[in-house]
């Protein structure tokens, strides 16, 4: 301890361990913990500089990614008048909004993050796995859903394959829900990464929509892998319940 009462960091020490780069507990950790700061660094300086932001911000969406259905809608024709809407993975809210502004009459959405009410909303904080949280997010329709939206990302690790397959395994799981709940004639809008769906979901999608086709808006950064597939026509599958 030195005279001002302040800790003075001394190093590791004759008994510290040392992993296979020579460096100790106490030095890897400065090494993450500056790397996370140069990370964090980086992304507020793109959030300052992306004109989306700025927009987003001035016209009171709660997120950029606003403009990424905004524009998916124009490009892929969606009609949002009248229709019965689920939003999966809908924090912070932004697409909830947009289709309230595109004259969406209900509105439903979960999320494991729990985000601020949105007034003619309902909103639930769970996962979509379970079916007591989808339920509890469905009660909140008058009827089967026009339009499943599904802007899920799994939390990267950094190994490629590792992502890929969480990634994947969330379109599954969101084309999942849309084959059971959607209305006759429904529309399915998933983000699905690295240059579009497997062959597998693809084969699903074909196989249960008139339409699919991949869109990349002008909202999603170039530098990011993602794009969106927007499957039209959904082919009913006969009397069912949708809840």
């Amino acid at each position: 301890m030195t005279e001002d009462g302040k800790r003075r960091w001394k190093g590791p020490g004759k008994g510290a361990k040392k992993n296979s780069s020579g460096r100790s507990l106490g030095e890897r950790k400065i090494i993450a913990h500056n790397a996370a700061n140069e990370s964090s660094k980086r992304w507020i300086e793109r959030q300052l500089a992306d004109p989306y932001v700025r927009k987003a911000k001035d016209a009171g969406y709660r997120s950029r990614a606003a403009y990424k259905l905004l524009e998916l809608s124009e490009k892929a024709r969606l009609s949002f008048k009248g229709k019965r809407v689920v939003d999966l993975g809908c924090a912070p809210g932004g697409w909830i909004q947009i289709a309230q502004e595109l004259g969406a009459s209900e509105v439903v959405g979960i999320d494991l993050l729990e985000l601020d009410p949105i007034p003619g909303a309902h909103i639930v904080v769970g996962d979509i796995a379970e079916a007591q949280h989808v339920a509890e997010m469905l009660s909140g329709l008058t009827g089967a859903p026009d339009l499943v939206l599904s802007d899920m990302a799994a939390n990267t690790t950094g190994h490629k394959s590792t992502d890929h397959l969480r990634t994947v395994a969330l379109v599954e799981l969101a084309l999942e829900f849309a084959i059971e709940h959607l209305a006759p004639n429904g529309v399915f809008l998933s983000k699905v990464f690295q240059g579009g769906a497997t062959k597998e979901v693809l084969e699903r999608l074909k196989a249960h929509f008139r339409d699919v086709k991949h869109i990349k808006p002008p909202a999603s950064r170039a530098g990011s892998p993602e794009i969106y597939v927007v499957a039209k026509g959904f082919k009913s599958q006969g009397t069912r319940r949708w809840r």
